[in-house]
């Protein structure tokens, strides 16, 4: 296999009829790493918004068990994508996220950004740092699969282009963004997990490299002090070398999917799916009066 024979395969597919197969293909073979950083940072950027930010903090899912939270929200988002909609594994993946979703007060325009994360902060870093650029196919597929996975957990006035996914993201974020200190909390404690992942000696240098990567709207809603503009240059063009180096090795032969990550840890004996995530009770645990929004189906 050459390496863009898979692309060309991408290219003769539908993206709209065969969107998640599609999805699968960029996600597991084409940019596995990519798109875990991506959707790291998709996730991380939602705290910036301080009724999301104080909400997971009343939680202390984010901050007492960082790892697992990481984890099941990794697991469950990725379930879908390895065994589709309308499998039963997928379909008790989406049912486990509403049920979470549904304990607490969120609102539909917070949704709606989380979901537009997904969309965009991918083909941001992929298009910046990937070994080659995402798609037209590849993007289009992108957002009829969370298009889809929307609907299913009861999304309203969920944008339709990738375009107007990402104005809405730019929108809300303008709009949003700000200082809370429960959200810096829930920040720090995120970047405490990923630098636990590695040697404990180079945890400065990798909550310094993350920051770096960092836009300055999110360095000054938490108000971390800015790397350097040199540290910064650095750190991202090491991040592009990266992807040129990728671009030499052969394609991937099999699939690697979120459950292979070596930033998985907290099932070592292995997991089943309807176990995952939280049970909150209302008015325990943090957890806020239930949400009131009318119920999803799960497939």
């Amino acid at each position: 296999m050459k390496r863009f024979s898979r692309l060309e395969q991408i290219r003769r597919m539908d993206p709209y009829e065969e969107a998640t197969e599609i999805y699968r293909l960029s996600v597991a073979y084409e940019f596995p790493w990519d798109f875990t950083r991506a959707l790291e940072l998709a996730l991380y950027r939602t705290y910036a918004v301080p009724g999301i930010g104080r909400l997971l903090a009343r939680t202390a899912e984010l901050t007492d068990r960082s790892q697992k939270r990481y984890d099941d929200t990794a697991l469950l988002l990725d379930t879908v994508v390895e065994h589709g909609f309308g499998s039963d594994l997928g379909r008790t993946a989406i049912r486990r996220i509403n049920q979470m979703h549904r304990s607490y007060d969120i609102g539909d325009d917070d949704m709606r950004y989380v979901l537009c994360t997904f969309v965009v902060m991918p083909k941001r870093w992929i298009d910046a740092y990937g070994w080659r650029r995402l798609s037209r196919h590849e993007t289009v597929a992108s957002v009829v699969h969370y298009r889809t996975l929307g609907r299913h957990m009861g999304i309203k006035d969920i944008p339709e282009t990738y375009e107007e996914f990402e104005t809405s993201l730019d929108s809300y974020e303008a709009a949003h963004f700000a200082w809370d200190e429960d959200a810096r909390r829930v920040s720090d404690a995120t970047l405490d997990l990923m630098a636990s992942w590695y040697p404990r000696p180079l945890a400065p240098l990798l909550r310094t490299t993350t920051l770096a990567l960092l836009d300055d709207s999110l360095l000054r809603a938490f108000r971390y002090s800015p790397p350097s503009a040199t540290t910064s240059a650095w750190v991202r063009r090491a991040v592009r070398l990266r992807g040129r180096a990728v671009r030499l090795l052969p394609p991937r032969r099999a699939p690697h999917f979120a459950r292979q990550n070596r930033e998985i840890k907290s099932y070592p004996y292995g997991y089943r799916i309807a176990d995952l995530g939280t049970r909150p009770v209302p008015g325990l645990g943090g957890c806020p009066v239930r949400h009131a929004a009318p119920d999803a189906e799960a497939g």
